[in-house]
């Protein structure tokens, strides 16, 4: 078990590379608290489309928004300002709304200022785009997960058939390509490898291998 205050556990990388998976796995066999970023922006995206405030609005109307927003994790589940927005936030409309309320520098901020408070007081592992880049650059553990764009595409189309059946495999792989394009392009923090970050390819890997690689680099640090 793994318990040390402020210590920071770094996953990086693209859409689809199993980074949420993984961590919520290492973090119940380390004992330490598992924050999923990923729904953190998901959690703004649902209240922007909620409240009408699309990505060209006037940055005041977002700024007030955002300052009466709270996200958090608890058991589980992601709540937006203390409701359970969990299953909300996994619908179409909203992956796309995050995709690109998360390159917006308002967003960004908001949430960047709550992931590092959280980092601060206990031991987390957090996953995202730029965990170890800007949010943890001091993470003492940093690990950028990737696959290739179909590999990444099949595992996204397996889950997401299952609520609907009529989602296409090419119609996922177009989503994942123009997400990796949108994230590695935007402006403000881009999806880049920390200088100091492990590699990992999960192509051909199953879970427990790719669990069993990083909690090995874990401990040993």
């Amino acid at each position: 078990m793994m318990a040390a205050q402020g210590f920071r556990v770094a996953i990086d990388g693209p859409s689809g590379a199993g980074k949420s998976t993984i961590a919520k796995i290492l973090a119940n066999e380390l004992g330490i608290d598992y924050i999923d970023t990923g729904a953190m922006y998901r959690a703004i995206a649902l209240k922007m489309l909620e409240n009408g405030i699309d990505i060209d609005a006037d940055p005041a109307v977002l700024g007030e928004m955002l300052a009466h927003t709270d996200v958090d994790f608890a058991q589980g589940k992601t709540l937006l300002d203390g409701v359970d927005v969990s299953d909300r936030i996994r619908t179409a409309a909203v992956t796309d709304m995050a995709s690109k309320s998360s390159a917006l520098p308002q967003v960004r901020e908001k949430l960047v200022v709550l992931q590092r408070a959280m980092g601060e007081k206990k031991a987390v592992i957090m996953d995202g785009r730029d965990i170890g880049t800007n949010v943890f650059p001091s993470a003492e553990v940093k690990f950028f997960m990737t696959a290739s764009p179909e590999e990444r595409a099949s595992r996204r189309w397996a889950e997401m058939k299952e609520k609907d059946p009529t989602v296409s495999f090419e119609a996922v792989l177009a989503a994942i390509e123009e997400r990796d394009y949108n994230d590695s392009h935007r402006a403000l923090n881009p999806l880049t490898k920390a200088d100091d970050a492990i590699e990992i390819d999960t192509d051909g890997l199953d879970i427990e291998s790719v669990t069993a690689i990083l909690r090995a680099r874990i401990e040993s640090a």
